[in-house]
């Protein structure tokens, strides 16, 4: 009976120690409070800092991929844009003293952004640059450079037009100083092997551009092909081929529904395509996998999202997607 009396004793001994380490509230039951979860991983933060003019609409899918990409992966994205090389290098400081986690940059003018760009990289930042000034990109310390190769979409351009019998080109500049620019009417002369003439106009004054376009094409008749670079300058080239009364066949860089419209309607021969959708997608992607993982793409070489080309024979199918912005 003594032996069974104690059992009994250390039984109920274990039993109170056991529910004095329940993990309860502190002062019931002698416990002490469970540890508090881990803070959630604070979202990073992404700075798109474009060349893009205001009302420019090849810019606002880029936007949208960018900020598309920024929901998918739970990050925010800092979209900017502005013209003036001065402006935006101040645009890409801005974004470095704000400690950002990567930073998206197009370089029409690589040499007005190095500096700024030098700073980000310097600070530990990662740079990746889209659209322009691929050739720089790695110079300047950019973990990549999403793009097209302007040269091969020119060339592939100038060869297009050179099938549909033109000869005399006039390659339309809406924007100074754009390196991209440039190598475009470039690639297409070597294209084309015919004459190719350019013509400065400024993308946010249309009515001016499409008085400059039929005023050339009225005074040198042998002029039968246009090529412009822009897509809402491509609709304003249109319609001064029409006003004019030109034979001048026209073609596109980049889309917009209203092009997508006019290539289905014949009215313009096709649009070099360079999914700028992917050039907002995808730098959020390769800045997400550079955070968590470290990852990195493309190898030292670009990464390109062209040249396509939209002609007739697709762009019904394009038509849809340009109208919900993503093309």
């Amino acid at each position: 009976m003594k032996w069974t009396a104690g059992l009994v004793i250390v039984a109920a001994l274990g039993f109170s120690a056991l529910t004095g380490c329940s993990g309860g509230p502190a002062g019931q039951g002698g416990g002490e409070p469970a540890p508090a979860p881990p803070p959630a991983a604070k979202a990073a933060t992404f700075a798109v800092i474009t060349h893009a003019g205001s009302g420019d609409a090849f810019w606002d899918v880029v936007k949208n991929g960018a900020e598309a990409a920024a929901k998918r992966y739970g990050v925010m994205v800092n979209y900017q844009g502005d013209g003036d090389p001065a402006r935006q290098s101040q645009l890409i400081d801005q974004a470095v003293s704000q400690k950002v986690d990567g930073v998206v940059v197009s370089m029409a003018n690589p040499d007005a952004l190095k500096e700024a760009v030098g700073k980000a990289v310097a600070a530990g930042i990662p740079v990746i640059t889209i659209n322009s000034g691929g050739d720089r990109s790695r110079e300047f310390g950019a973990i990549t450079h999403i793009g097209q190769s302007e040269d091969v979409a020119g060339r592939g351009a100038g060869e297009k037009l050179r099938a549909e019998g033109v000869t005399k080109l006039l390659c339309v500049i809406h924007e100074a100083g754009n390196v991209g620019l440039d190598q475009r009417c470039k690639g297409a002369t070597d294209g084309l092997g015919g004459t190719v003439e350019r013509l400065q106009v400024d993308v946010g004054n249309l009515a001016d551009a499409t008085s400059k376009i039929k005023a050339r094409l009225q005074s040198d008749t042998s002029v039968n092909g246009v090529l412009t670079l822009n897509p809402a300058v491509a609709v304003a080239a249109r319609d001064a081929i029409a006003d004019g009364g030109s034979k001048a066949r026209l073609a596109t860089f980049d889309l917009s529904a209203d092009v997508v419209a006019a290539v289905r309607d014949g009215e313009i021969l096709f649009a070099v395509d360079q999914q700028q959708y992917l050039q907002g997608w995808l730098p959020i992607t390769f800045l997400t996998l550079y955070r968590d993982n470290l990852n990195t793409v493309g190898g030292g070489l670009p990464v390109n999202t062209g040249p396509g080309f939209v002609t007739k024979d697709n762009a019904a199918q394009v038509a849809e997607l340009a109208q919900s912005g993503t093309r």
